[in-house]
């Protein structure tokens, strides 16, 4: 069984939207037929994509689940497995229960997979975009293990906390982006409007104005006539960046910039070793075996280099090293966490060493956000209102001599 997506009008002649499941597109539209519907247009849900216009655009693909739909659907599920209901009726409530398109399309293929014969894992794996391979590594070794609901119940909680996390990072960072962003569009706003008028009056009277001023006219002066061309010069500029960044090897070179170089190395060196441990966490405990786990856990590591790193430790234990000394090798991950798996693989307690180690470095990784906020705002503030010191000055100085002339 295949889920389409179908466009198709009632007798009324009003459109109607939606999710069919059948073995064909042949078969979806005699389905839709038998609802007393015309079909319009029937294709996989897999090749939906925006329309413009009653035309389907080829080149915009649905992405996948973002992080918040990934934790919802993966808690359902879990709750509904663990009350031993069948996993193929447990993804058909969740799609039905969905009110999110893209979820509803991606549920429904996956349970016409299951009906087909395949396993959950198998049919989770026709959408990589949607479920990262430690997920589908996981489900697949509960499956195998017959422990699929404490599987899904594990998997729930650490899609629930990465998600969570995640969320908190973009909220922390909101404040002081949006503080910048203002700010500096007000400054822009009153240099290309407001000081020109102010600076007529000057030049009017035909005072000489101090540096500082003259300044402040030449940058009004600069927006007003080259300030369009700026700004399309700088998203030309993003736009070059983009693509020259989605070449694999400068890619790289930019990820190991930020996991070597600082400020930017101890951020990005908790946050990839949080989500890595995090996610071998997962899969050891899961039964999935070390060097598939550490594949898994690799893949969905955000920075490339240390996920380049990652693979190496995952070769180097299948040639017969330890965990610990691979890790250690690699010179990528803080010494906290070798040292946790070092007793995690002398206790033969691997999966929760880390577990644990996760958790202390989420809980570092949350001071270390916390801190820089708290230097951001300030930081901020400072700089934003040193700028608009400048320009209150160069307004005011003019003025100050003036009356200083006046009054001789």
């Amino acid at each position: 069984m295949t889920a389409f997506a179908y466009r198709a009008a009632d007798r009324a002649g009003s459109q109607k939207k939606g999710i069919i499941e059948a073995s064909s597109p042949a078969a979806a539209r005699a389905l839709l037929r038998e609802q007393a519907l015309l079909p319009l247009s029937v294709v996989p849900a897999n090749d939906t994509a925006p329309a413009l216009g009653g035309l389907r655009l080829p080149g915009l693909r649905r992405r996948g689940l973002s992080a918040r739909q990934l934790a919802t659907v993966t808690r359902q599920i879990s709750t509904l497995v663990g009350s031993d209901i069948p996993i193929e009726e447990a993804v058909r409530l969740v799609a039905q229960q969905s009110e999110v398109p893209a979820v509803r399309a991606v549920l429904t293929d996956v349970r016409g997979a299951i009906l087909d014969g395949r396993s959950f894992a198998a049919a989770l794996g026709q959408h990589p975009r949607a479920f990262p391979e430690f997920y589908r590594a996981s489900v697949a070794a509960g499956e195998q293990s017959g422990k699929l609901a404490s599987v899904l119940d594990h998997l729930a909680q650490f899609v629930e906390t990465r998600q969570a996390n995640g969320q908190k990072i973009q909220l922390a960072l909101l404040y002081p982006a949006l503080l910048a962003a203002v700010s500096f569009g007000m400054m822009v706003l009153l240099m290309v409007y407001v000081v020109p008028d102010i600076v007529r009056v000057f030049v009017s009277r035909g005072a000489e104005l101090p540096f500082l001023t003259r300044a402040l006219i030449a940058v009004s002066a600069f927006l007003q006539n080259y300030g369009l061309y700026l700004l399309i010069a700088s998203a030309v500029a993003f736009l070059l960046f983009g693509r020259w960044s989605r070449v694999p090897a400068n890619r790289m070179a930019v990820h190991r910039f930020f996991s070597e170089r600082r400020p930017f190395a101890r951020f990005s060196r908790q946050f990839n070793a949080a989500r890595f441990a995090g996610s071998l966490a997962t899969l050891v405990e899961s039964a999935v075996p070390l060097v598939e786990a550490l594949q898994a856990a690799a893949a969905v590591t955000p920075n490339l280099h240390v996920r380049a790193k990652a693979l190496t430790i995952a070769q180097r234990v299948r040639e017969g090293l330890s965990l610990r000394a691979a890790m250690a090798e690699s010179g990528v991950f803080p010494s906290m966490l070798v040292a946790i798996v070092a007793s995690g693989e002398s206790s033969g307690r691997l999966a929760p060493a880390l577990g644990r180690a996760s958790g202390e470095l989420e809980r570092e990784l949350d001071a270390l956000v916390a801190t820089l906020v708290a230097l951001v705002e300030p930081l901020v503030l400072l700089l934003m209102g040193g700028l608009v010191l400048l320009m209150v000055l160069a307004i005011l100085l003019p003025i100050i001599n003036l009356n200083n002339l006046v009054g001789m």
